[in-house]
């Protein structure tokens, strides 16, 4: 008698199949990348954001507040447009290749990083502004004190980018191709195993995805308890 696809999805997580594995191993190396670059760059824009003073600055955060939604799908055409052979960076050969997934994760996720980012620390210069002044610090020199003290919130900003990156499938799709061995994630062979109708890797991928969604909701939770603690 042929195993119904849940009995052959845990047989591949049990046995941990070489393609489960590469996808797998593919999706974590992509995504973590995205969310490393993403907070080199977001971590300390978002706090030059919250502390600057400039004209414009409200039409900044309302347009960074924007990008929070940005669709996948138009990020993923913006990355496509800028990769492909036409476009300003089509010489580097990037596009359908995993630096090109990594770069639409980390347009999907830095404008995450730097809004909540701006909101930790604005509610941190408010609580300490007095007492910083008073030691000479200025709003940009206090800046990495303030990252510092942060650290367990940026830490809930960043697993938030990191779920956001891990779960996403359509910017992914346009500019890596989903190839076999090469480009295909987790989110993306989902969706192409299921309209093949093998369920089983479908569904083993589909499980390894839920338990990475949940085991980073504990790890925000935890951060934010940590976090409060610490302050409290």
């Amino acid at each position: 008698m042929e195993a119904g696809p849940f009995a052959t999805a845990f047989h591949l997580l049990a046995t941990f199949d070489a393609t489960l594995a590469q996808i797998v191993g593919l999706s974590l190396r992509v995504t973590i990348s995205a969310v490393a670059l993403a907070a080199l760059i977001g971590l300390p824009l978002g706090a030059a954001l919250a502390l600057a003073r400039f004209p414009g600055r409200a039409a900044v955060i309302v347009l960074v507040n924007a990008l929070m939604g940005l669709p996948p799908v138009v990020a993923g055409l913006v990355v496509y447009l800028l990769l492909s052979r036409s476009g300003p960076l089509g010489s580097l050969g990037l596009l359908f290749t995993p630096t090109a997934m990594i770069v639409a994760q980390t347009a999907l996720i830095l404008p995450i990083v730097i809004s909540l980012t701006r909101q930790v620390i604005e509610d941190l210069w408010a609580e300490y502004e007095e007492q910083l002044r008073s030691l000479g610090s200025s709003r940009m020199r206090a800046i990495p004190t303030l990252l510092l003290d942060a650290r367990f919130a940026l830490t809930t900003v960043l697993l938030a980018g990191l779920g956001r990156a891990i779960a996403e499938v359509g910017a992914v799709l346009i500019v890596g191709g989903n190839i076999a061995g090469h480009t295909r994630t987790m989110t993306t062979a989902i969706a192409l195993e299921t309209s093949r109708g093998d369920l089983a890797l479908a569904l083993a991928l589909g499980i390894i995805l839920v338990g990475l969604t949940i085991l980073l909701n504990g790890a925000a939770f935890a951060a934010s308890r940590i976090g409060r603690r610490m302050t409290g």
